[in-house]
């Protein structure tokens, strides 16, 4: 093991670690930045590397690439001196100090602070053209309110795929620009909750595809339809769209936690209202994996800024 002592530990490579770093650095802290490795799930950067174009983050009235936009942010961390590894933490012990960690290549690690910034992912329906359209910036998406006003969106039949609350929200934002909006469904009636269900199919741009599901994207550089399949008869047939949002959930990435911190019904992890503060002392959580409910670029570099002034006020009441 190490015997150096870090000051903090950044786990993650999304706006929400890029921010901390940055804050951490400036802090003089000397932050260690644990990006973790590509793998066919996850790349480092979190979900904006799946992003082409960032049209809502201040301070770019043009807009911005979502890969160059996180090149931007771990380029001004390392700027301030931010230390990187491009690993995973795949365990954790937080029941002594100082909070022992290990990298996926077996280095273990000692901290006085960490914190958590590996977001959540979004799911996936699985198919090949819909992954390859989703990284390729082909018109498949998982935020509407990321990607939904895009030009290529607009005045078209879009899809979204889902019968929850996350799908009915993302229809309804969609019906600002689309000219019709499928709701693909593999039941014959909705999860969601009964007046926001309602709302949304009450609005005349939106119908539902019952008992269907997506079998195939279809489609070469762009999205030109969906191949959808009957639950109930297997008959399949194609339906022409400009656009499809799958709306089915996102897993936070909290699997290498195991049960060292308190979660969420859901799986998010909980901290403590207005702060970054989790249920063990000097462990903050920042980004997605804190956040059910925005999701959005903006708020995670919030709680980056958050995590990394919590951390350094935990350290300096430390002595």
């Amino acid at each position: 093991m190490n015997e150096t002592i870090e000051n903090v530990v950044i786990i993650g490579s999304g706006p929400a670690a890029w921010t901390a770093a940055i804050y951490a650095a400036r802090a003089n802290l000397d932050p260690l930045l644990y990006e973790g490795e590509p793998s066919t799930e996850m790349i480092p950067g979190g979900q904006l590397m799946f992003t082409t174009e960032v049209e809502n983050y201040p301070g770019f009235p043009e807009g911005v690439d979502g890969q160059d936009l996180m090149a931007r942010m771990r380029a001004q961390a390392e700027r301030f001196g931010t230390r990187m590894v491009m690993e995973d933490i795949v365990e954790v012990d937080f029941s002594a100090f100082p909070n022992r960690l290990v990298t996926s290549r077996g280095d273990q690690v000692q901290t006085k602070t960490v914190i958590i910034a590996t977001g959540a992912r979004a799911n996936w329906l699985g198919l090949e053209n819909e992954t390859r359209l989703a990284r390729s910036g082909g018109g498949v998406s998982a935020c509407a309110v990321c990607d939904g006003a895009m030009p290529a969106f607009r005045d078209q039949r879009l899809v979204v795929v889902g019968g929850g609350d996350s799908a009915m929200t993302e229809a309804e934002h969609l019906a600002k620009y689309g000219s019709e909006i499928v709701i693909v469904h593999r039941r014959d009636q909705l999860r969601a909750s009964k007046m926001l269900a309602e709302r949304v199919l009450s609005e005349p741009k939106v119908r539902v595809e019952w008992n269907s599901e997506v079998k195939d994207v279809l489609g070469d550089d762009f999205i030109t339809g969906v191949r959808l399949r009957d639950t109930e008869t297997g008959e399949e047939r194609d339906l022409e769209c400009a656009g499809m949002f799958v709306a089915i959930g996102h897993t936070p990435n909290t699997a290498f936690l195991g049960d060292a911190l308190k979660r969420k019904e859901n799986g998010y992890i909980q901290v403590e209202p207005g702060t970054t503060r989790t249920s063990e002392p000097g462990i903050f959580g920042a980004g997605d994996v804190i956040d059910d409910r925005y999701r959005q670029a903006v708020t995670a570099a919030g709680t980056g800024c958050m995590a990394a002034l919590d951390a350094e006020q935990w350290i300096a009441e430390k002595g």
